[in-house]
């Protein structure tokens, strides 16, 4: 279950080397199944979700962890750390630091001759 405010359950987000089934909490990265924590599942479904979106820290802090504005913590930038570790060569390119500001996510594009190939957030 989904943390208080936290992304819906319904739907996926596929792209050319990610996919994620927000209802059943699986992650794919090029067809291979990554094995995440609860947490790290729902910080990734979160910034999925609002995709492009600068989110501020105390922003995931609070609806990841329910921790309040004054809180001073480590916990998101572990869960990043991890997060990027899982997404290998393409940790960069997914997730973007602000530094002293939050975080981040890029969809990853992909080229063709004639147009651009944007991921898609499914609902359902």
């Amino acid at each position: 279950m989904f943390p208080k405010n936290a992304p819906g359950s319904a739907g996926h987000y596929s792209d050319g080397h990610l996919f994620i089934d927000f209802g059943r909490e699986t992650v794919l990265l090029d067809r291979v199944p990554l094995k995440l924590t609860s947490k790290s599942f729902f910080l990734l479904a979160f910034l999925v979700r609002h995709s492009g979106e600068l989110i501020p820290r105390e922003v995931l802090l609070q609806c990841i962890w329910g921790y309040g504005a004054r809180i001073r913590t480590r916990t998101l930038d572990v869960h990043i750390r991890r997060l990027r570790k899982h997404l290998g060569s393409y940790a960069n390119i997914y997730i973007e630091t602000i530094f002293g500001v939050g975080y981040r996510f890029q969809p990853w594009h992909t080229r063709t001759t004639s147009s651009p190939l944007a991921a898609e957030v499914h609902p359902n």
